[in-house]
């Protein structure tokens, strides 16, 4: 288990990319969660991920952004990045660079269109409040069993 929190992985994103739309900074923490589990078979951190009507999202981490259509690290002053480890930092680079161009748009309907979001959300409706969790189980099968060539790489 990583001793890394969902706000130190937050706090890394941040120092790479600058200030970003709270979505995105959102999917960008799921996505190294997943992938960091494909990859280094293990989470980068231990709080729970949930299938919001949006897309995933990390409670925890709302809820210290709530309110910010943008967060920085200057905003989000919790976090210590160099809690992650070389390969954890890795992880998340490679997902900075797949993913940190695209549009927080982008990212959420991507994520509506993957297993793990859309089954933790199954029987719900569009724009439907829900809680449920997206489990590590979930992310590493999905993520895990992309054909060669339609996955990242790190």
């Amino acid at each position: 288990m990583s001793t890394a929190t969902v706000f130190d992985v937050a706090a890394y994103i941040l120092e790479k990319v600058g200030s970003v739309t709270a979505m995105k900074l959102q999917k960008l923490v799921y996505y190294s969660q997943a992938w960091s589990l494909v990859w280094d078979d293990s989470p980068l951190f231990d709080e729970p991920i949930q299938a919001w009507a949006n897309g995933p999202v990390v409670p925890a981490l709302f809820a210290a952004h709530q309110g910010q259509f943008k967060v920085s690290r200057e905003s989000l002053p919790v976090g210590n990045p160099d809690n992650l480890t070389a390969s954890e930092q890795e992880t998340v680079d490679a997902v900075i660079k797949y993913y940190g161009e695209k549009s927080s748009q982008y990212l959420s309907d991507l994520t509506h269109m993957e297993d793990p979001w859309r089954k933790a959300r199954a029987g719900m409706l569009d724009g439907e409040r829900g809680n449920q969790v997206i489990t590590h189980a979930a992310l590493d099968e999905y993520y895990g069993s992309l054909p060669p060539g339609t996955e990242m790489t790190a």
